[in-house]
């Protein structure tokens, strides 16, 4: 019997460090919800798990920025949706002032509706924004939405500028579509100037009246002479003053001069005031029909605008049904990864119970067998004591 070296409580002492330690391994599984606490409980698993929620993580966030994406999509969508609204309004307006009941007046009335809603539709685009980004305000602006957790797994959205000059094809504020004749001032200064020399020609006729009297009893003997100015607004008139120098040289010698003169007199006047209403009705008709050729182009040109917008509106809703699905995609994805990481990282609370309560009896035993190995050399005294 050797009592310098007690074997059995060192074998049964290593036992219950085994015991001791599977029992703290235990408890800390048991305590985190964790298989892997540290590098040491699974060294592969740690590394691919730490990959996974690198993924995971990734994943949730692109889910986020999706998102984002729809919504982004969806305020650009609504934004058009009333710019739609305003361009139906807009086409209605130009139908109406192209009917031929509508005086000049009544389409500068119609007008102001309609270049109000030009001016709304070019605030939409200027003012509609995500986030302060401008989203109508540039041509072909493109949005590039990461929406994978990997580099390159994007998807990129082009929104065109959308304000009224970009829709309705106007290059320049010269050929700005309009319902009013007012922007038609060339095409109306030729009968504007019928107009301005009609009226000049029978003011002055009426000024040479003036001086023939309305008493023609006093025209038989008058000797008022007539300048270059009278000659011209009475030959204006159809009365020949040729070679006249005073007003009775326009009367034939021979005839009756006051009803050779009221007749005479009262022919000139008709005439030139048919002359100002014939060019004033000239005027009304040119501007009815350019008016009616302006709301013809306005019609067509908002139809090319409409179109647009449908397209634009197509695009938008075509990339916000393709997000919806991403953002599905990527929730499945996910899903399906977190379960694949919790097999590695989470621990089986049932299996570790059963390790636990294994390591806790070993503990147990282990702890009463070294006090039994410890008293073994006890015996010894036997011997010695004879």
């Amino acid at each position: 019997m050797r009592i310098n070296t007690n074997v059995a409580a060192l074998n049964t002492y290593s036992r219950l460090t085994a015991a001791t330690t599977s029992k703290s391994n235990s408890l800390a599984k048991l305590s985190s919800g964790s298989r892997i606490n540290k590098a040491g409980d699974d060294a592969a698993g740690l590394a691919i798990s730490e990959k996974m929620k690198g993924q995971i993580g990734g994943l949730t966030q692109a889910t986020r920025n999706a998102q984002d994406g729809v919504s982004l999509i969806q305020t650009a969508e609504g934004a058009l949706n009333e710019t739609h609204s305003i361009l139906g309004r807009m086409r209605d307006l130009a139908v109406q002032s192209a009917n031929g009941t509508l005086s000049s007046d009544d389409r500068s009335a119609v007008n102001k509706e309609f270049n109000a809603l030009h001016k709304e539709i070019d605030r939409i685009s200027t003012d509609t924004e995500f986030n302060t980004k401008k989203l109508l305000n540039q041509d072909d602006q493109s949005f590039t939405f990461q929406i994978g957790a990997n580099e390159g797994q994007t998807m990129s959205v082009t929104i065109g500028k959308m304000d009224a000059s970009s829709l309705l094809g106007e290059t320049t504020t010269a050929n700005q579509v309009n319902l009013d004749v007012a922007s038609n001032a060339t095409e109306l200064a030729t009968f504007d100037t019928a107009i301005s020399g009609a009226t000049t020609t029978a003011s002055n006729y009426s000024a040479v009246l003036t001086k023939i009297g309305t008493d023609l009893t006093v025209a038989k003997s008058s000797t008022t002479a007539l300048d270059a100015t009278d000659i011209a607004a009475l030959s204006a008139a159809g009365i020949d003053a040729t070679g006249a120098t005073k007003v009775s040289d326009l009367f034939a010698s021979g005839k009756s001069l006051e009803s050779d003169a009221a007749k005479t007199l009262a022919d000139g006047t008709d005439k030139l005031s048919k002359a100002v209403t014939d060019a004033q009705t000239a005027k009304d008709q040119a501007a009815d029909t350019l008016g009616r050729s302006n709301a013809s182009k306005a019609i067509t040109s908002i139809d090319g605008a409409i179109k647009k917008v449908s397209d634009q509106r197509a695009d938008l809703g075509a990339a916000q049904n393709r997000l919806t699905h991403t953002v599905n995609n990527l929730g499945t994805t996910k899903e399906n990864l977190s379960e694949a990481n919790s097999r590695i990282r989470d621990v089986d609370m049932a299996e570790e119970m059963m390790n636990f309560t294994k390591s806790n009896i070993l503990t147990q035993a282990a702890t009463s067998m070294l006090a039994q190995a410890n008293a073994m050399p006890n015996s010894v005294l036997s011997l010695l004591q004879g």
